[in-house]
Order: C-alpha cells, then structure tokens, then sequence
C-alpha cells in the first residue's frame, strides 16, 4: 500500500482522516483470553512485587470501582472477588507487535502511541476502502478474529479529535467526529477530556474562568500565551479542535536523545554493594540497547529515589563516545561517589545521552580486541536472549524490565527487554 502514502493531503488534495485504535483494558483483556476461566469474571493484572499497584482492571472489575495505579489491597476491598492475575509483560508486547501488524494492513502510515494505542492517516486507503467507518469496522473484526481481544476507534479530521472520539464509547465502541461537527461537538465538552490537559493544567485554567472547549476556544489567544507561554497557543487551537501534527511511522520517528532504564526494587537497599550490581545491571541493559541501535553517548545520569520518593538525578559528561556497558557502568559510579546517600534507596535509573551514530573503528589495538568481545557477547544474547552471557555478580539478579514504558516500540531503541 505504499501508493497511498501522503502528508496531510499530500498530492492527493484529500481531507485528511485520522483514526485512534485503543485495546479496551488490554492487559486484563489479554490474561481473559489466554484463560477462559478468567472472561466474565474481575480481573485486576499486577505485578510480582509485594509492593505492587493494578495495572488494568477489567470492565467487570472497574464496575466496583477498580482503577489502574490502585493497591491490590484497595482493590480488594473494593471487589472482593477480584482475581490478582500476575502480568506477563513479553505476552503484551508479543500482542501489541501482532496488533501493529494488523493496522498495518490497511495503511502504512500507523505512529504507536503506547503499547495498546495507535494512530493511522487512513486518508489515502479511501482509495480502496468505502468509508472511514467501513475501515473501522474491519480491523476491530479482523483483532477479534485474530486475537479475541476488542478495542474502540475513533475517527475524525486529525489525532486530538480522533484520540477524543475514541474514549467516547468503550468498550467496543466506534466513533466518528466530522470536520462540520467540531465546533457544536466542542461547546460544551469539559476541557479536562482533551489529550494533553491534565488535573493542574485544568485548575490552572478553572482558575481563568476556563471549563469548556468552547470557552478556551474563544478566549484570548494572547492572554493565553500571556500565562502559558507558547502552551497558550496550542491550547487556543485545541478549543477549536485544531490539531496539525501528523502521524509518524516507527521508522520516520526521529532519532532517539536518550536511551536509559530504571527500577524500582523489590525491597529498599542501602548497602553499597547492593546498589553497585544493580548499577552494572542497568548499565549493561541501557549499553546493549546502545550498541544494537549504533548509538553512542557521552552523558550519563544516574537517577536515585529514596523509600520516601523524594527523587534526584545527576548527570556527567565524559571527553569520549562510549556505549559499552562497563564504560557506563564506571560513570555511574563516578556519579554515585560524587553524591551521598541519605536514606535506604527505592530506585534507580541509568541514561546514556548526548548521543551519536557516527562511528568509527577505535585506533588502539586493545581497545579493537574489547570491542570484538562485547561483539561475541552481544551475538550470543541475540541468539540466545538477553543475559544468556553476563557479568559474574549479575547471576543472581533478576533481569529484563517489569514496566512497560509508554514510550515502548516493537523495534528500535525503545523497545526494551521484558520479562
């Protein structure tokens, strides 16, 4: 279908179409699937740590009052005969990556927005297709054929009103915004339902006599600007339901600033042993994810949470490009020295930035024969997994990531292992 590619009209001279795929409660959903025993019932999924939140609950859970980020012991309370369903992250992305595939069957130009959400221009596959509607009824057909799983789309002119029309009717639901019904559409829709204006940015607004879409439509975009700086312009045009930007394929995305990775522990550590294999664990998961992108930085920030979530991160910037994960290691290190830890630590995080693709071979011979080893090293993962090859001290820990990151991808620097 790569005939049908175009941007925001393009040659073609089309209204552009946009369409929102959104997995209802994918997580739970997935877990129902996979066990019969589990459909019909309150599912909540979590993870394996004592010290764990929901994730997804299921329709039936949510009809208690279950909501993501809830305790399970809130949960329980709650809905008595929820079912605590531990995740299975690899099983999620294996999904999502199957859903993608899917989409992309009837357009090419699909941006993932989260691991259970998706944007496609469906503009040009009205060359085929009868309707913006009869698209989207065939892929919710063809993931419930395919998968068992079902999800809501929404249909409008670009990716804020199509994002909006998608939450209008879930489960299952299919909604379309047509570019003549904005404005009524908007007039009296509470601004909090807009993508991108959250609990402070709605008091802050509340707070200027702004509650609808109408009424931050009408209002004065230099005032606007006046108290949100550039912000002020781009909430203007969402009053109107103007939305510009286009939608991106993995592979136009731009190339990435950073690539880091943290934890939360299982239990606060304090020794420093303790925190040091951590470090190195994080290093090698954030330097194999460098290397297999060709990517090298210069940056490294290490970032620590105590057990009372008061957060800090320092960053240190070194003469030379490195992405081999002792080099990283040893920068975090540095970072860590050069801090004193207060309190007994909840998480840690690496990141490697400043960073470039330019490479070259290095000119000293020992450094050449490293670089071939972490080669072998990185081959053998590949093949085998991630970890299959490690350092000694990292045996006993436990690897891959329990979070998904909303910036997850099936392919490139953001796509991290999982367990």
């Amino acid at each position: 279908m790569e005939n049908l590619r175009h941007r925001d009209g393009g040659a073609m001279n089309r209204e552009r179409i946009i369409m929102h795929i959104d997995m209802n409660a994918f997580f739970a959903s997935v877990e129902q699937q996979c066990n019969p025993a589990l459909r019909g019932k309150p599912v909540a999924v979590v993870g394996s740590k004592e010290r764990t939140v929901i994730t997804t609950a299921s329709y039936e859970a949510r009809a208690f009052g279950v909501k993501t980020g809830m305790t399970k012991y809130k949960g329980k309370r709650l809905c008595p005969d929820l079912i605590l369903v531990q995740g299975n992250n690899r099983k999620y992305t294996d999904t999502s990556a199957r859903i993608i595939s899917i989409l992309k069957k009837f357009t090419p130009i699909v941006e993932v927005y989260s691991i259970d959400e998706a944007f496609l221009d469906i503009t040009g596959s009205l060359l085929i297709y009868k309707s913006p509607e009869d698209i989207a009824r065939l892929i919710k057909e063809k993931i419930k054929t395919d998968l068992g799983l079902r999800c809501s789309a929404g249909i409008a002119p670009n990716k804020l009103l199509a994002k909006l029309a998608s939450d209008m009717q879930k489960p299952d639901g299919m909604v379309r915004i047509r570019k003549n019904e904005v404005s009524s559409f908007l007039e009296n829709l509470p601004v909090r339902e807009l993508w991108g204006i959250g609990k402070r940015l709605e008091a802050h607004l509340e707070g200027m006599g702004i509650f609808t879409c109408g009424e931050m439509g009408r209002y004065s975009k230099e005032q606007l600007k006046k108290r949100f700086g550039v912000v002020g312009e781009t909430l203007h045009n969402m009053g109107h339901g103007i939305d510009d930007s286009s939608v991106i394929p993995m592979e136009e995305e731009p190339d990435a600033r950073s690539i880091g990775h943290s934890t939360t522990l299982d239990k606060d550590i304090y020794r420093m042993e303790d925190i040091q294999r951590q470090l190195l664990l994080l290093s090698e998961m954030v330097g194999r994810r460098a290397r297999k992108n060709h990517y090298l930085g210069r940056t490294v920030a290490l970032t620590v949470r105590y057990k009372d979530f008061h957060t800090f991160t320092k960053r240190y910037t070194i003469s030379s490009f490195i992405n081999e994960s002792f080099d990283i290691y040893v920068t975090a290190l540095r970072i860590l020295k050069s801090v004193k830890l207060e309190k007994p630590v909840r998480l840690l995080g690496i990141t490697l930035s400043s960073l470039t693709k330019n490479q070259q071979l290095p000119l000293l011979a020992e450094r050449r024969r490293q670089d071939v080893l972490v080669k072998a090293m990185d081959d053998i993962n590949d093949l085998y997994g991630d970890f299959t090859v490690t350092w000694g001290s990292l045996l006993s820990c436990r690897k891959g990531s329990r979070v998904i990151s909303p910036s997850w991808r099936p392919s490139g620097p953001k796509k991290v292992e999982l367990q």
